[in-house]
């Protein structure tokens, strides 16, 4: 039988977990917004939750960048410039061009390729209706199977961390952009790419996706004066 000590342990985990997924949520899709500072007491009551897990999901999202925690002061959620814009999408054009590479000297199963293969199908009917929330969605489920397939969990770990740190500001500025239609096809090649089990050709196309997505994005900001978000 699991001792009393265990239970209480596995109980304040779970409560820590669910805070710290349901606070990433509110940030994520600006709910909680950039400069928006709020005290421990106010997140609480925000979430629900006592004051334990709540403070154990900021240091978590501090840690990842997402926030700054500051004694008495509370959580403060970090605002993205243009700087940061473009060291990340620095990263992800080196990170994910190598877990490209990788997925495709891998021994992919079929389920694996089947479910990369339905973000590109979700991207087409999202695309055809005009659909830009629901493609931004199966866009970020490609790059993530894709990266998954890498089966490298450290790359898998900062691809996740840099995403989440850009992701505000692609959701922002998703509807001030042209319509991706150019990205789907990208997206279609790299997986033939993989099937293909053609590694280089997988790291090339990828690289290129990225690198002509985060100009767009880095010219889009610019253009428009947004130096933070």
């Amino acid at each position: 039988m699991q001792s009393k000590a265990v239970t209480q342990k596995k109980t304040k985990t779970s409560l820590t977990d669910k805070a710290y997924t349901e606070l990433k949520k509110l940030i994520l899709d600006n709910k909680i917004t950039a400069g928006d500072q709020l005290l421990e007491a106010e997140l609480a009551a925000l979430l629900k939750m006592s004051r334990t897990p709540t403070r154990e999901a900021m240091m978590r999202l501090d840690a990842e960048g997402l926030v700054e925690v500051r004694p008495r002061h509370g959580m403060k959620v970090k605002p993205v410039s243009i700087k940061d814009m473009k060291e990340i999408y620095m990263l992800l054009i080196g990170l994910e061009s190598t877990a490209a590479w990788q997925a495709a000297q891998n021994e992919q199963s079929e389920k694996e390729i089947r479910t990369l293969g339905n973000c590109v199908t979700q991207m087409d009917e999202a695309l055809e209706k005009e659909d830009l929330v629901a493609w931004a969605h199966a866009d970020e489920a490609f790059h993530k199977q894709l990266v998954h397939m890498s089966g490298n969990e450290r790359l898998i770990e900062l691809v996740d961390r840099f995403f989440d740190q850009s992701h505000r500001v692609r959701m922002l500025t998703l509807k001030m952009r042209p319509l991706p239609v150019k990205s789907n096809a990208d997206h279609r090649e790299v997986l033939s790419a993989i099937v293909d089990g053609d590694a280089d050709k997988a790291r090339r196309l990828h690289r290129i996706h990225r690198e002509k997505s985060g100009q767009m994005m880095i010219e889009l900001l610019e253009n428009l004066g947004l130096t933070q978000l």
